[in-house]
């Protein structure tokens, strides 16, 4: 890709997943620090409050650290040309979908997504399966403006199409000869 074109791309957005995800990990948490804090120092033995320390520690480790990692290691951005797709904690995946290739997309909400206005946008690119953009906030902004993006882009790429095509040829050919 050279410089121009990249001049040209221009993030329009950046999102994850709805933080609701994050919701019952931090209830958790709530109730191992209370756990901890009511159990530890109510025994005798040294070991058994170092016990309940290490247990604590491991429920918030497991329960909480994890899925908030999880939740930040996975990413959206969509660009004037592309999206762009990161998941991952220590093995990144990357996938990128261009706009001008064209594609389908599908906003799919159960009841607490449709309160709260997130979705899953299922971006069918005709190929394979579709790939999901999953709890998405404003699902039905993301959705519009991918329609919008690709559209452009989409008459952006016919438009070069047409002009190189409509360039003379530099060949005469007058009944199968030059």
């Amino acid at each position: 890709m050279s410089t121009q074109q990249q001049a040209h791309e221009v993030v329009v957005a950046r999102f994850r997943s709805h933080a609701r995800a994050l919701f019952l990990p931090s209830l958790v948490l709530i109730a191992v620090a209370l756990g901890v804090g009511y159990l530890y120092g109510r025994f005798t033995l040294a070991w058994e409050n170092a016990a309940v320390l290490a247990t604590g520690a491991i429920l918030g480790l497991l329960l909480w650290l994890l899925p908030l990692l999880s939740w930040l290691g996975r990413n959206y951005t969509v660009t004037t040309r592309r999206i762009i797709l990161r998941s991952g904690l220590l093995v990144r995946v990357r996938q990128e979908l261009l706009h001008s290739r064209g594609y389908d997309i599908t906003v799919r909400q159960h009841a607490i997504q449709a309160v709260l206005g997130s979705g899953d946008v299922s971006i069918n690119t005709g190929l394979d399966k579709p790939v999901v953009l999953r709890d998405v906030p404003s699902a039905d902004l993301v959705q519009g403006a991918l329609h919008e993006l690709m559209e452009s882009s989409t008459n952006a790429v016919a438009a070069r199409r047409q002009r190189e095509q409509s360039l003379a040829s530099d060949e005469t050919t007058a009944w199968g000869t030059r």
